[in-house]
């Protein structure tokens, strides 16, 4: 196969990730296009960019990364030769993936074909089922009307969790108990859906009360190799949505972790998947068989764990993947599954500009003073994260993701600890006080969170108005006002 040299690399995304792709790029000699927003003309992944240019003229702030039509335009006429999508808007959209084909620009990322399979999960789970991977019983097709959900619900039994057809994010998600909440439950979960990813279609799958969400990071190649670089652990959710990331998994028994890498291989190679990918399970704690939800075809928030426990540099390997280069090539140096140990422990926290003691809501305005954490084994991933930045309504909370390292997990534990005690940020709230008091529960120390852990918890807190999390945080507020 042909190998390409990129000359000049664009960016469809913002922020962190846009910074991210940059540096990666960088080091590899090309050229880098940033794009933003009017709301975002001062955002700094545009000045991270050799170039940058605003996109969506006329558009509301989201809509602009969206447009492919203007994005596709605008890397014609800079003369760019591929377009890494980052996470989250067009990353994994077919259509988009398709309009770089025609244009001549390459898509760093699967081929159009896997994505639109995988990016419909009712088409996931089959391609899981047709590899022999264990799925959750639940429906291979998307559902539209109550009626054909109802009685779905009646087969399988309660509880249940209505699911997004397409997109992901912890968006159109709904856990029903009984049959009372199935119709308003399924109806919000379509609108949310509608809403987030401009589709209302739902599917219903048995709900596992009591599970750990483990996912498999996989890299592949254009020339049919495929490995995988080990297991993460995201049960630490709010609402769905990923709050803390660790890895490997701890206390996972080692037949399991197998169990789960390589069955994520074995979901990619019946579909000859390239690029980076993660193959996300949920396990049941009561008996560790574990059962597959979802590919998600795209670099992950959460791959800076992985970065850091193998040492390997998954986003320029993305590009050096599409440039054609295999896997044992020197460039990217993967010969083997041998080749990829787990050198240490890591996890990462995700900094928030929300108000943890006024239930989450997100918090707007000038970043009056910021000072972050530093040493050995901290790794910062920060796209608003300085002194004077405007954190609009616009986009996601996220400032910065905090990644730490150690030898083991309480070492770990501790360094994070600490890094959150160094910050200082003023002007907006963050959700750091509660990350604190998350680190030190005992629960997590010993690695017993599941996906139910965090809002148990609050669901009794929220009750009290959010009086008990204010209490709990209390200790350790005064060290970072």
């Amino acid at each position: 196969m042909e190998i390409k040299k990129f000359k000049k690399l664009l960016v469809a995304n913002r922020s962190e990730i846009a910074i991210r792709v940059c540096r990666a790029a960088h080091e590899l000699g090309i050229r880098t296009v940033a794009i933003y927003s009017h709301e975002d003309r001062f955002a700094l992944h545009r000045f991270k960019a050799d170039e940058a240019y605003q996109i969506g003229a006329g558009k509301e702030p989201v809509k602009a990364y969206l447009d492919i039509e203007g994005i596709i335009k605008l890397a014609k006429e800079k003369e760019v030769d591929a377009i890494h999508p980052g996470y989250g808007f067009l990353s994994e959209n077919a259509d988009f993936a398709k309009a770089c084909a025609e244009a001549g620009i390459t898509f760093i990322g699967p081929d159009v074909e896997i994505l639109g399979n995988l990016g419909d999960k009712t088409s996931a789970r089959t391609i899981a089922e047709k590899a022999e991977v264990p799925i959750l019983s639940g429906c291979n097709e998307a559902l539209k009307d109550y009626a054909a959900a109802k009685e779905l619900c009646e087969e399988l039994g309660y509880p249940v969790i209505v699911k997004a057809a397409h997109g992901g994010g912890g968006r159109g998600m709904r856990v029903v108990h009984s049959e009372k909440e199935l119709e308003n439950k399924f109806g919000e979960a379509q609108r949310e859906s509608l809403t987030a990813f401009g589709s209302d279609e739902c599917f219903i799958e048995k709900f596992v009360e009591k599970a750990r969400h483990i996912e498999v990071q996989i890299l592949g190649d254009k020339h049919g190799n495929i490995v995988h670089l080990f297991e993460r652990d995201c049960s630490l959710q709010r609402r769905h949505q990923k709050v803390i990331e660790i890895a490997p998994a701890q206390n996972l028994k080692e037949d399991v972790r197998q169990g789960l890498c390589d069955a994520a291989v074995k979901i990619c190679k019946s579909v000859d998947y390239s690029n980076a990918g993660t193959v996300e399970f949920l396990m049941d704690t009561k008996t560790d068989k574990f059962y597959f939800i979802e590919i998600n075809p795209r670099i992950q928030v959460e791959h800076t764990v992985t970065e850091v426990v193998t040492g390997f540099d998954l986003v320029k390997r993305q590009i050096l993947v599409a440039q054609g280069h295999s896997l044992d090539s020197k460039e990217i140096g993967i010969p083997s599954q041998d080749t990829v140990q787990l050198k240490s422990v890591a996890f990462q926290c995700r900094v928030t500009t929300e108000d943890p003691s006024n239930n989450f809501i997100p918090d707007y305005g000038r970043i009056e003073h910021y000072r972050s954490a530093g040493g050995m084994g901290v790794r910062l991933d920060a796209g608003t994260a300085f002194s004077g930045a405007l954190v609009t309504p616009y986009y996601d909370s996220m400032l910065v993701k905090v990644t730490t390292t150690g030898i083991d997990f309480e070492d770990v534990s501790n360094r994070m600890d600490r890094a959150l005690a160094e910050f200082r940020i003023r002007g907006v709230k963050t959700n750091i006080p509660f990350l604190t008091n998350l680190i030190n529960k005992q629960d997590f120390r010993q690695g017993k969170c599941t996906t139910r852990f965090i809002d148990e918890t609050l669901s009794y807190s929220t009750s009290l108005n959010a009086v008990t999390v204010q209490q709990e945080c209390f200790a350790t507020w005064a060290m970072f006002w």
